[in-house]
């Protein structure tokens, strides 16, 4: 078991806007926290494929600068950046779907490490998204990291997990409600959305992603 409520307020959650490496202008889910876990040790799990399946999928591919991954039943793309220990950026796209960027920072901070994850999207279609379907969608892509960076955590305190069956249980699906619920606080005080669309969002979100 884990303190769903401390695994959430752990987490900082941003909207922004970034470049893409095509040089657009992107639309950006930041989530930053701190994990207990020397730098190496958080770069290895989250570049080394044997440790990647033990909190997030299994991964196959060309795991290199320029080469190509698929994480398994999840997103895949090319190697755009790896500079070790501290910087990869990836392309993140699921199948056929919009072409995205996903970009993980590292930092040490006394005895442990400060992750960012930054996942950025072409502006013109995020904002088209939001005009068609309102916020759901951005709270439910927040939530599924969410989950990640709490699998992440697990696996970095050694705890037994497997990110397929946890992700079934009551107790995954309380965090992501709450996780929902953070993203959607977030996603009101950067647009400005009235209560009962967030609430209509985080709804729609749960049912989507929880």
């Amino acid at each position: 078991m884990i303190d769903l409520v401390n695994q959430i307020n752990a987490t900082h959650r941003a909207l922004g806007t970034t470049p893409l490496s095509t040089g657009g202008a992107g639309r950006s889910l930041l989530l930053r926290r701190t994990y207990d876990a020397a730098v190496d040790d958080v770069w290895s799990a989250c570049t080394d494929a044997a440790r990647l399946a033990r909190w997030l999928a299994p991964v196959s591919g060309d795991l290199r600068l320029g080469g190509k991954y698929q994480l398994e039943g999840n997103a895949g793309g090319e190697i755009l950046v790896c500079a070790p220990p501290s910087r990869l950026r990836v392309t993140w796209s699921m199948g056929e779907g919009m072409a995205t960027e996903v970009e993980l920072r590292l930092a040490p901070s006394g005895d442990g490490t400060v992750l960012e994850l930054e996942h950025s999207s072409p502006a013109e279609i995020v904002d088209e998204m939001v005009r068609q379907y309102g916020p759901g969608g951005t709270i439910g892509i927040g939530g599924g990291w969410d989950l990640a960076l709490a699998g992440l955590f697990m696996h970095l305190t050694g705890a037994d997990y497997d990110p397929v069956g946890w992700q079934d249980t009551a107790e995954a699906k309380a965090f992501a409600a709450g996780s929902c619920s953070a993203w959607g606080a977030v996603v009101q005080a950067a647009w400005g959305a009235g209560d009962d669309d967030v609430a209509a969002a985080v709804a729609f979100a749960q049912a989507h992603f929880g």
